[in-house]
């Protein structure tokens, strides 16, 4: 009966909404279950895990407006909605593609998810991009010299900038930090609202722009990311 409740609630997920403030052109899917966002030439590409029960299609505008930025980005389903359960899912697309440079990210438990890919395979990215998540106590990465770049929202009741602050030790000291002004948790996609979590100041669609701006600029400048606040 347990296992029963745990997969109905695995499917309780939260969905893409239209918040008539974002403009998503097309959700872009693959039969193998990827989200796929191709720029042309790209030299650079993310993979992208989503939060807990949070559907690939939340994630559809920062995909789509980051590829116009010559940034290849792919997001995948993960088993049971839950990333934390797929770390190793990102292996499909980097094994397949690899002429480009590829960085691993997350939301939330994604985030988390991320974090332990590139601690396990730190050869195969160029880098880890959290989006209001934290990376948890580690082998290797803490110590690496691998590019990370944490972006957080200074509202977010989930990942809150205590949490944020508290597990730094968990990534390597070179890591730059941004916490977007008047940001939220649930804001890093496009789902709406989420339980434990606090109202944004800012528009679902200003969050969106700085998350894009930040990674954009980030990737663009090699990781010189000076820490303060967007």
């Amino acid at each position: 009966m347990s296992l029963c409740l745990f997969f109905i609630w695995t499917q309780n997920t939260y969905g893409a909404i239209d918040a008539h403030q974002i403009d998503i052109e097309e959700v872009k899917s693959s039969e193998d279950g990827w989200y796929i966002y191709t720029a042309v030439n790209a030299e650079k590409g993310v993979i992208l895990y989503p939060g807990a029960k949070v559907e690939p299609e939340a994630y559809a505008y920062l995909a789509q407006e980051l590829s116009k930025q010559n940034i290849t980005v792919v997001i995948p389903s993960v088993r049971l909605n839950l990333p934390i359960l797929d770390v190793s899912k990102a292996n499909e697309i980097i094994e397949n593609e690899n002429q480009i440079e590829w960085y691993i990210a997350g939301h939330s438990m994604g985030g988390a998810a991320a974090a332990m890919y590139a601690d396990r395979y730190l050869n195969k990215v160029s880098g880890l991009i959290l989006l209001g998540a934290y990376a948890a106590s580690n082998d290797f990465l803490s110590e690496s010299n691998l590019p990370v770049l944490s972006i957080s929202g200074s509202e977010d009741g989930l990942s809150t900038p205590e949490k944020i602050k508290e597990n730094s030790s968990n990534l390597p000291e070179s890591t730059d930090f941004i916490e977007i002004t008047g940001g939220n948790h649930a804001y890093f996609g496009v789902y709406g609202s989420q339980s434990g979590d606090n109202e944004a100041l800012i528009t679902v669609s200003e969050q969106q722009a700085a998350i894009i701006d930040s990674i954009a600029n980030w990737l663009e400048s090699d990781h010189v990311t000076s820490e303060g606040e967007k």
